[in-house]
């Protein structure tokens, strides 16, 4: 391409800034990812109402953005697509937007954008490897991965657009989905007050005891609260069926909802327990009472962004200490490695995080009792579990 052939690119560009009537969102990772992308689809719609927004995800992870009322089409791929079908996709996208945006700094998604859009941004590492990358955008923004929150470090890339941020995480359901939950758990129409437990997480090293879960469990049906078990079918069997075998008055969804559903299951609760996982995001997002325990991960890049929380911060969360903002109160684990950033204490998805293992019932049941008593429920910690 010659010189003036890349001013003629520059200067499209910026026009196209001012005239957006067609967007792709790369976000090829994780659930959560994909949903703490959502504040930069938002965002851009209530910037540009006429615009078309499509996502481009990784399969199995569209479920959270099925009912996005932002989002256009979800364009789904393999995560390790064969050439083939890889080789469709880039034709199928091939400048087809005005603007195309990568969250992510990796090779593949920034390649994607790069593809999509006439325009296009992304987030980047400020480090020589990324000099490639750097040319294939018009612009992009510094990733941060310790300092910064996954959402505001996403927002960023708004920022040349001049556009306002919003900040919460979009969480939808349809008609059907609410229809989908009645049947499931007919008592919600009865406006009966439960607590959700989002028990198991994809990967083992976020774990809290099946023990603590229990004990948790039996206090709340004690307050007059009922308790609603939620999960991934495919996670540790075991350790699910022991919390539901210690809880038999609980109600087992477990594996039987889509992430629509679940938010409409959220949305109603008076509670919300978990870890760190994208479920976790989902029940701060809608603006449920949330008590998430946090073990390794970084609050400051990870913790659940709570519903309407500023738009502009760098981020809800200290790195350490429990803490509460808005509706979530983030309980962390004890010791003075925590957080440590590491997969386990034996450094892989598998192994066991010893903080969340020695976290005590007692610790959750109080912050637990103090979301609940906001919630004008009268809720009696004990002096001993």
């Amino acid at each position: 391409m010659s010189t003036d052939e890349v001013l003629c690119d520059e200067s499209a560009g910026y026009e196209m800034k001012r005239d957006i009537r067609s967007v792709l969102v790369v976000c090829t990772r994780r659930i959560g990812d994909v949903l703490l992308a959502t504040p930069v689809a938002r965002s851009l719609k209530r910037a540009y109402p006429e615009a078309t927004i499509d996502m481009l995800v990784f399969e199995g992870t569209q479920d959270v953005v099925a009912a996005n009322p932002d989002v256009h089409r979800t364009l789904v791929i393999a995560e390790r697509p064969p050439i083939g079908p890889h080789l469709a996709l880039l034709r199928s996208l091939w400048r087809r937007y005005d603007l195309a945006l990568s969250v992510l700094a990796g090779d593949r998604p920034t390649f994607h954008a790069w593809a999509a859009g006439r325009y296009r941004m992304g987030t980047l590492l400020d480090d020589r490897k990324s000099w490639w990358k750097r040319r294939l955008l018009h612009e992009w923004v510094p990733f941060d991965n310790l300092h910064t929150h996954t959402v505001a470090m996403n927002l960023r890339l708004l920022a040349p657009l001049q556009i306002k941020p919003f900040g919460t995480p979009v969480v939808s359901w349809t008609h059907e989905h609410e229809e989908s939950i009645h049947r499931l758990f007919p008592r919600i129409r009865d406006s009966q007050r439960y607590a959700v437990f989002h028990v198991s997480p994809k990967f083992a090293y976020k774990t809290w005891t099946a023990e603590g879960w229990v004990a948790l469990g039996r206090w709340l049906i004690d307050q007059g609260v009922a308790v609603v078990v939620t999960g991934m079918e495919s996670a540790e069997q075991r350790y699910g069926e022991q919390v539901l075998h210690g809880l038999p008055d609980a109600v087992n969804l477990v594996g039987l909802m889509t992430l629509p559903a679940l938010g409409y299951l959220l949305s109603r609760a008076v509670l919300y327990v978990g870890t760190d996982t994208a479920v976790s995001h989902m029940a701060a997002a809608v603006g449920v009472p949330a008590v998430v325990l946090f073990g390794p991960s970084n609050p400051v890049k990870w913790g659940p962004w709570p519903k309407d929380f500023p738009a502009t911060a760098h981020s809800p969360w200290r790195k350490q200490g429990s803490q509460r903002q808005g509706n979530v109160f983030l309980l962390q684990g004890e010791g003075d490695c925590v957080p440590c950033l590491a997969e386990g204490c034996d450094r892989h998805v598998n192994s066991l995080s010893d903080c969340l293992q020695r976290m005590s019932v007692h610790r959750v049941i109080e912050a637990a009792a103090a979301m609940l008593r906001e919630r004008k429920i009268n809720a009696a910690v004990p002096t001993s579990v």
